[in-house]
């Protein structure tokens, strides 16, 4: 007689791994049911864990699912460019984070226009920075602080609006439209609104 063998024991998680596995299954449960729908009864069996598991880590289904939105960008992170100047780098980098982020903006929109930000309490502001991250990425400032050593713009001299500006406009267009822009809205993003003015004047 032929005896199945027993299924392996489950390795227990702990600390950050634990915690990573439970955002994820919220994001995965968000994307698929939808905020509305979720529950932390649903982000438990997905995680195959206890509600208990959750909630001494998170108060409520709100503030899961901010932290899952969240821990998804940024265990995502979109890969750098280095063409050599700075309007190959702002229209390679800002093409990739759209083509990267337009799932993303629409799961989290789509969380946020369904009650999110009524039942959390935040501005539309607050929500945005939760969605978006803070206004000035890593990868932004590298982009022109190397433009900056090349001499093709001077950063002592630009406002932190004017150096905010493409990547806003494209956080708006996903935002707006959930998918990426056009090549040419990127372009014109690019070569019409933002380097007229930030390019010294004697060029």
């Amino acid at each position: 007689m032929v005896t199945e063998a027993p299924e392996p024991a489950r390795r227990r998680r702990h600390g950050k791994e634990l915690e990573a596995a439970l955002l994820s299954a919220a994001w995965d449960e968000l994307v698929e049911a939808g905020y509305a729908r979720l529950t932390m009864e649903s982000i438990a069996v997905r995680a195959r864990t206890s509600e208990a598991v959750l909630y001494r880590r998170w108060a409520n289904k709100d503030q899961l699912v901010l932290a899952a939105i969240e821990h998804h960008r940024n265990a995502k992170p979109v890969a750098m460019p280095d063409t050599g100047t700075l309007r190959g780098d702002l229209l390679a980098y800002l093409t990739a984070v759209s083509e990267a982020r337009a799932a993303f903006f629409a799961v989290a929109a789509a969380a946020a226009f369904s009650g999110l930000r009524a039942d959390t309490g935040l501005t539309p502001a607050q929500v945005r920075e939760k969605v978006m991250g803070g206004r000035r990425l890593p990868h932004e400032r590298t982009i022109y602080q190397r433009a900056h050593e090349r001499g093709e713009i001077d950063l002592t001299r630009i406002p932190a609006a004017v150096l905010a500006m493409p990547f806003d406009l494209v956080r708006h267009d996903l935002l707006m439209d959930l998918e990426p822009p056009e090549p040419a809205r990127v372009r014109s993003i690019v070569d019409e609104l933002f380097l007229p003015l930030v390019r010294p004047r004697d060029r």
